[in-house]
């Protein structure tokens, strides 16, 4: 187990995350920064795409959004912030901030790239990054593995982690045996993955919204409550993110490196879970949900994480130094609002933890249809997907989330390389978008023969 993790913190520390950074920074030069100068466009989008589909029988943009939202908004937003602070110190939430803004960049490639290769399944979209693959790279066995590996690391592995965190925090919160949280985890999931993909768009809808906003407003309140802190904590972080008062020569790297992994593995940007919930929606122009799914990684880490962090520069001073991850989170919270805060933590996690698990559930459907397009098999994995997620309630992980680690690095270079090499088509769908709206066009629509690089039977749905 400790050479396993050995392997493990080498390849992210050494080789991904310079990867990821490096890929971030290109997407973003290639892109000419869309995540800034395009942000005004990207709120416009956002705000005309909250409409429900028609009738279900499309998912809309906003929809979509909820869905990758439900995945990408776990317990890491509360536990992993906590976690990066503890071992990086102030300075790890300035370079988290940074790597969301280059990462938008990277979400919006792969996100694109899902619509543009999106298929058609019933009244519905399908996508991800198995078919950008198989249809953009011609390369059907490299996108089997990548759906088999998006099935076990998403859907079972990281899944299971999040019911154990969901567990463990309901029966220190509220006395309830970890059986009976799996139980209760069980049933819900089953009345929602068995209505598909409409369904599980239903509930993170309702879902994502109640807990975000019970979150930030919570944390807002401290926040202006403490607003006169507030100068000094900014302070700290840039001070801390640049060494200014480090007196130890690796503080600046470890400050660097937490905050840049917290912030890649928060808003799984490259990480290809997202695109295959942009996929689903029904817009009129790829770059739409492209520019959705940014918005994603902004909500996600610039505001989510950044509540949690703000919550402990202001109420975890007085935490001893054994208290890290979630627990820290709580006593930070609790020194603001007293005894409640352990309870209202406990179900702000159960929320997080599950819409992860029924929005991952979709990402192995999608890859499940795409290895093959049978309900008996979909049906196979449902079951099989809650029994693992009750199961990881009640054992430990810790073997298991090195798994994931292991698991995700084929994952996320596959995805990249992929991204990278259809990255070209991506720019030529933003120039025409662009060019739309530079003609007073609002509402951009595409057809894939505006573009001729783009007039292929592997784009099916333009």
């Amino acid at each position: 187990m400790e050479l396993f993790s050995t392997i493990n913190d080498f390849l992210w520390n050494y080789i991904m995350v310079e990867v990821m950074v490096v890929l971030a920074l290109w997407f973003t030069i290639k892109t000419k920064a869309m995540q800034i100068t395009m942000l005004p466009e990207m709120f416009r989008t956002l705000r005309g795409t909250t409409q429900k589909s028609e009738g279900g029988r499309t998912i809309s943009s906003f929809e979509a959004f909820l869905i990758s939202l439900a995945s990408r908004v776990g317990v890491g937003n509360l536990a992993g912030v906590a976690l990066a602070i503890t071992i990086g110190g102030p300075g790890a939430i300035f370079w988290m901030w940074v790597m969301a803004i280059l990462n938008a960049a990277t979400s919006f490639v792969e996100s694109t790239l899902a619509q543009l290769y999106k298929s058609k399944d019933g009244n519905y979209f399908i996508g991800g990054p198995a078919y950008y693959i198989s249809k953009g790279l011609k390369s059907r066995k490299l996108a089997v593995v990548v759906a088999i590996l998006s099935v076990l690391t998403f859907s079972f592995i990281i899944c299971s982690v999040q019911s154990n965190t969901i567990a463990i925090s309901s029966e220190e919160a509220f006395g309830i045996p970890s059986i009976w949280t799996a139980i209760i985890i069980g049933v819900l999931m089953s009345l929602t993955i068995f209505g598909g993909i409409g369904r599980v768009a239903k509930v993170s809808s309702m879902l994502v919204p109640i807990m975000a906003f019970a979150y930030i407003f919570v944390v807002l309140c401290i926040v202006i409550a403490n607003i006169q802190h507030l100068p000094a904590v900014f302070t700290m972080i840039i001070e801390n993110a640049f060494g200014i008062n480090q007196v130890v020569g690796g503080g600046v790297g470890v400050a660097f490196m937490m905050g840049i992994k917290r912030g890649l593995f928060s808003n799984e940007a490259g990480m290809g879970s997202a695109p295959n919930a942009a996929a689903t929606a029904d817009v009129k122009h790829p770059v739409n949900q492209g520019f959705v799914q940014a918005m994603g990684v902004f909500v996600d880490t610039l505001l989510i994480c950044s509540c949690t962090a703000f919550l402990i520069f202001l109420g975890g001073a007085g935490a001893s130094e054994e208290l890290t991850g979630i627990a820290l989170t709580q006593y930070a919270l609790s020194t603001h609002a007293g005894a409640w805060a352990y309870h209202f933590i406990a179900i702000i996690i159960f929320f997080f933890g599950f819409s992860t698990c029924i929005s991952n559930s979709y990402y192995g459907e999608a890859n499940i249809r795409f290895i093959k397009d049978d309900k008996r098999y979909v049906t196979i994995f449902r079951i099989l997907m809650i029994l693992i997620v009750m199961l990881g309630a009640v054992m430990p992980l810790d073997v298991v989330w090195a798994m994931a680690d292991f698991l995700m690095v084929f994952i996320v270079l596959i995805n990249l390389i992929a991204i990278t090499k259809l990255g070209g088509y991506t720019y030529l769908l933003l120039d025409d978008y662009k060019a739309q709206r530079k003609r007073g066009i609002k509402t951009p629509v595409f057809t894939k023969k505006a573009i001729k690089e783009l007039d292929t039977p592997d784009i099916e749905c333009w």
